[in-house]
């Protein structure tokens, strides 16, 4: 072939990347790892080990330790043991640590990129430019933050032993997102990478004890999933962090509820990549394929549904099918190719099963026709358009190289396709418009958007999602709190558990007996008849009944939670407008102060001056929030590249809240004020026995220029109000403050749609202890951080 012929053709030859290095270390290691522990490798306790394949080839690569129970207790007792020694070390020490990591992944840069792209399949371009990079970032900005610990997280201290499990489809780049700010903050690691692709962490593993990693601090157990559950379920760890499917990540909420391990969940997503009809379609051709087909699509946040205006619909699909027939698939070693092998042969079958059910379902499909490598696991770039929204292939996460496409007319029709799905992960706008696109942006459920790009990461920007992908934050400062804790809530003690009074008998006379008061329950701006006709009487310290409220149940739930819906108008108010009615709330309680502190002393028993204390207290923490509902603010990121990321805090939505029994009326504000202070709605269940203190506020509600169905307030039963709350579908949060047996039932009920949940497993806080009861602690529980990412220049 002559060189005028490759201009004519503009044909691309094979570029491979010599894997000698790569190949050198696999044998001298003989083929076969053990587990890292306590910084050497060790053998698995059993002699079991486990086979790790190349998927380009189907070739064995190596022979892994296959973790069991005694494996995780080695682990964890090497991490437990060098945890003092490494929480004890000066921030600006750990921050040393930190940087020697970033220096040591840029040294050996090019031997990790090619192991990950042997190991995983992935081109090496990608692990080259992209994975191996990113991680170094990862670790050079939390070594800032190791710097700055004394000071930026004063009120803060670190979990302690930290067990993670992380996937396939990044194995490198997971392991910094998770390993660095873990280390950073004083924690200490029991890591345990994916069965199918585990060779960059053992690789890691020694580089880091070449570099001076204290024995014990990083432990790596390999393994396949039932090493994932042992870890999960291991006592002596204090954190899980998993990245993994959705399925996992509920099974794992399950096993931990009720145990009190922090939990961060990176779940599935099926991600909208809309297309305006302003947009640059060119630019959208190429931001489809970063967002699909780049990793062969195996990413949980790729823009997997197409969505595209219809007056750009046909131009769309004629650009992006020509720009298809360009992409090249071939060996992951190959420098010049776009998409190499999927993961392993059962991902494959899974691509191939959900695509052939798409078509039967009425998709209509289209692959180029472009060469694929023999043998190994490869899948063609796909695209399917006709798709129905309720299609399996528009719903389902098929974490392979296929785009799915339907069209919309409005900016609130695609904000509705968009919207309709369980997940909630990340999502990229393409509009020329500004003001449009950061329209669209903020009413999107993801925990990340992207304008007129995709696939955008970086460590000062927290990444995580919504719904049913999970919830905590990854990178940034959001993430550093995912391994840390308030230092004020350290040393709780378990609740006592009160005893009931005793009901007294009353006698009669013949006095004019007072009026019955039975104290309804508040829905919708209005009190309301509970609807099972039944209430419950409320007793004195002494067992005198001091009055009735309404036994709530399932429907009152259910039309609580349906009042709360209605009032969305809250999230988007202005935030001046939530301060000023968290003062007019703090003004009129204010004004019948005394009479609240006298309704407190009858129920509990307080003295006068205690009750008059909490009352005081929940004026003042009704001011606390009404300033913080205007200064709770977002950040603006400056990431590496022409842009910024707008850090929002955005409100949950509909909330559940499950007061503690004490404190009844400051406990129930502490809770209630921060979530409406950021635009959240509730559904709150007041102290099961002193409720009166909040049926008597919600007078004072409806006073206060409170919107209908912001507050709804329904007694009863916690527990069983708690479990309905928990399993209802609508309810995007639940706090629940009381027994342990209540937090582990709103943990374990919480799977249903992934709620996130605050509980207290039984550990009474001091409601009048500003450091441990009010503030930043309580508000970052009350949002979601979602970052809105925004490129400039040409």
């Amino acid at each position: 072939m002559t060189v005028a012929r490759y201009f004519d053709e503009i044909s691309y030859g094979p570029a491979p990347e010599a894997d000698t290095e790569a190949r050198a270390w696999l044998a001298r290691h003989k083929g076969e790892f053990g587990h890292f522990l306590n910084g050497a490798f060790v053998a698995s306790a059993s002699g079991k080990t486990f086979d790790t394949y190349e998927p380009a080839t189907g070739a064995l690569l190596a022979k892994i330790a296959l973790g069991g129970r005694e494996d995780v207790n080695s682990a964890v007792a090497a991490a437990r043991k060098a945890r003092g020694a490494w929480v004890k070390l000066p921030g600006h020490a750990r921050a040393r640590h930190l940087y020697a990591l970033a220096r040591m992944i840029q040294r050996h840069a090019r031997l990790i990129a090619v192991v990950e792209a042997i190991d995983n399949g992935k081109p090496i371009r990608e692990t080259r430019d992209i994975d191996i990079p990113l991680a170094a970032r990862h670790f050079y900005h939390h070594a800032g933050w190791a710097q700055l610990q004394e000071t930026e997280f004063a009120d803060q201290v670190p979990v302690g032993v930290v067990g993670q499990v992380i996937p396939w489809n990044f194995p490198f780049l997971m392991l910094a997102w998770k390993v660095a700010p873990a280390l950073a903050l004083g924690n200490t690691v029991i890591l345990k990478p994916a069965e199918f692709t585990p060779l960059t962490a053992l690789l890691f593993a020694e580089l880091a004890a070449a570099a001076g990693l204290p024995p014990g601090v990083l432990n790596v157990v390999t393994g396949e999933g039932e090493t994932g559950a042992l870890i999960v379920e291991h006592e002596d760890i204090d954190k899980i962090a998993f990245t993994g499917s959705t399925e996992v990540g509920r099974l794992i909420r399950e096993k931990t509820a009720g145990t009190g391990k922090s939990l961060t969940l990176e779940l599935g997503g099926k991600s909208p990549f809309i297309i305006f009809d302003d947009a640059d379609i060119d630019g959208a051709v190429e931001g489809v394929v970063d967002a699909i087909w780049f990793n062969q699509g195996q990413v949980c946040c790729a823009g997997s549904r197409l969505l595209v205006q219809e007056g750009v619909a046909p131009l769309f699909y004629e650009r992006l099918k020509r720009r298809m027939a360009t992409l090249r698939v071939g060996h992951p070693l190959d420098k010049a190719i776009d998409m190499a092998a999927i993961v392993a042969p059962v991902q494959l079958r899974r691509i191939e099963s959900l695509v052939a059910q798409g078509v039967t379902e009425g998709a209509s499909l289209h692959q180029p026709k472009i060469e694929l490598p023999k043998g190994g696991s490869f899948y063609p770039p796909t695209l399917l358009t006709n798709v129905q929204p309720t299609s399996i292939v528009a719903t389902e996460e098929i974490f392979g190289p296929v785009a799915v496409s339907m069209t919309f007319r409005t900016p609130e029709e695609a904000i509705q396709l968009a919207n309709h799905s369980r997940y909630g992960l990340a999502a990229s706008v393409w509009s020329e418009t500004i003001g449009l696109a950061l329209h669209v942006a903020a009413k999107l459920a993801a925990g990340v958007v992207w304008v007129n790009a995709t696939n955008l990461f970086d460590a000062a920007a927290g990444f995580g999602g919504k719904r049913e992908s999970g919830f905590g934050r990854e990178g940034g400062r959001e993430g550093c709190y995912e391994y840390l804790k308030p230092k004020a809530w350290i040393g709780r003690k378990l609740r006592p558990v009160a005893a009931a009074p005793v009901v007294k008998a009353a006698a009669g006379d013949f006095s004019m007996p007072v009026l019955d008061r039975t104290a309804k329950l508040f829905i919708g701006g209005k009190q309301s008849r509970p609807d099972g006709n039944y209430s419950r009487p409320v007793l004195s310290s002494k067992g005198k009944v001091i009055g009735e409220v309404g036994e709530g149940n399932r429907k009152d739930i259910r039309n609580a939670v349906v009042a709360a819906q209605g009032a969305s108008a809250w999230s988007s108010a202005t935030t001046h407008n939530r301060a000023q009615i968290l003062y007019y709330i703090a003004e009129n309680l204010s004004g019948r102060a005394t009479e609240f502190a006298e309704r407190i002393s009858a129920m509990t028993g307080a003295s006068a001056a205690g009750a008059r204390a909490e009352v005081d207290a929940a004026i003042a923490r009704l001011f606390t929030y009404g300033a913080w509902a205007d200064k709770y603010e977002g950040v603006v990121h400056q990431p590496p590249l022409r842009g910024v990321a707008l850090a929002m805090p955005e409100p949950q939505g509909v909330v559940g809240v499950i007061c503690p029994p004490e404190a009844p009326l400051l406990g129930f504000i502490s809770l209630v004020a921060p979530l409406i202070a950021v635009g959240n709605r509730v559904v709150a269940v007041p102290s099961e026995q002193h409720p009166l203190a909040a049926t008597d506020f919600y007078s004072v509600l409806e006073t206060s220029d409170v919107p209908a169905g912001v507050i709804n307030i329904v007694t009863g039963s916690a527990v069983e109000l708690a479990k309905t709350l928990a399993a209802h579908n609508d309810v995007d949060a639940l706090w629940a403050f009381g027994s342990p047996e209540l937090s582990t039932l709103v943990e374990k009920l919480s799977v249903g749609n992934l709620k996130r949940t605050f509980v207290d497993y039984g550990k009474a806080i001091d409601w009048m202890d500003r450091t441990a009861a009010e503030g930043p602690a309580f508000l970052r529980r009350a949002v979601d951080v979602k970052n809105i990412w925004i490129p400039y220049g040409e």
